[in-house]
């Protein structure tokens, strides 16, 4: 395992720091279409950890012995 494959890793702390730090998005305004930031800010985070964890598995993949990928 490369280095820069192990430091993708930190890509995934990105999302749990997010919305573990309740003082970031503890608040009512902005608001977004009627919802209060803390509602909007907990559902962008969906799409932002799902890119983030599918960057994290593309360059593990791509990393990984072509013994260990599987059938192609």
């Amino acid at each position: 395992m490369s280095l820069v494959s192990r430091w993708v890793y930190v890509l995934l702390a990105i999302p749990f720091f997010g919305t573990l730090w309740v003082p970031l998005y503890d608040h009512v305004q902005p608001t977004l279409f009627g919802f209060p930031f803390f509602y909007w800010y907990q559902l962008a985070w969906v799409p932002v950890s799902v890119t983030l964890t599918a960057i994290v598995y593309l360059v593990q993949r791509s990393s990984a012995p072509n013994d260990l990928k599987g059938p192609a």
